[in-house]
């Protein structure tokens, strides 16, 4: 089976690196893919870069290239709600692009590209499998829609208006649609796991340094250990 892993950042990549050794080295579009073999596996581990576009271009040059038949995202995400606290885990069941406002241009709804779904829907069977192990692991975690922007949110305004649009959206970030709308043309399975690094408020870039190594590492050992079991 060949498996992709990809994050935004190097920060939350790290555990990765400690874990895995002895990468052969593969560049796909502007950035390099380490492969691995793990329990007769194929593993692409790489950096996709901050943003929609960046998330965009390097999966895709991934999937135009290499055969994946299961994508792993994982990575940080700000609380857009009161019970959605540091260090959660955030299984993501949908995503949607806040940033996204096509209603004046038809028979559109918030968040959802002219041409393309609402939402981008995440109900593989490899998802459910996953969502399985987190069970029978006693693993905590929320499953919801994230929402996905270019910008970073730092304040309780942001965070007002991008609930107004999504009011049940339970974390926001910056690559998460983009990999799904992705994976989506590709039919692909996509898993998606977000820590929770802050409460996307006027602390949010404060907290973001002090959290995002140690909830990256948190999502990243689970991906690990989960992929070692798998056959």
């Amino acid at each position: 089976m060949k498996i992709a892993i990809i994050v935004p950042m190097e920060i939350e990549a790290e555990y990765y690196h400690k874990y895995f050794h002895s990468g052969h080295k593969e560049m796909f579009g502007s950035t390099i893919f380490e492969h691995f073999c793990v329990n007769h596996n194929d593993l692409y581990i790489g950096l996709s870069g901050i943003g929609k576009v960046q998330a965009a271009m390097n999966l895709a040059s991934l999937l135009s290239n290499v055969d994946i038949d299961l994508i792993f995202m994982t990575g940080t995400a700000g609380s857009l709600q009161k019970q959605v606290h540091k260090e959660d885990l955030i299984l993501a069941d949908s995503f949607a692009y806040h940033d996204a406002h096509n209603t004046l241009a038809g028979d559109y709804v918030e968040g959802q590209i002219p041409g393309e779904p609402a939402q981008f829907e995440l109900n593989s069977s490899e998802r459910k499998e996953f969502a399985q192990f987190l069970q029978e692991n006693n693993i905590k975690f929320k499953e919801g829609l994230i929402v996905t922007g270019d910008s970073f949110i730092g304040s309780e305004k942001q965070k007002d208006e991008i609930k107004q649009n999504f009011a049940h959206a339970l974390g926001v970030e910056m690559e998460g649609a983009a990999f799904a709308q992705v994976a989506y043309h590709f039919k692909k399975p996509l898993v998606a796991v977000r820590a929770i690094s802050d409460n996307g408020n006027q602390d949010a870039n404060e907290d973001f340094d002090h959290f995002a190594q140690k909830v990256g590492a948190k999502a990243a050992k689970i991906i690990c250990t989960y992929i070692e079991k798998m056959n």
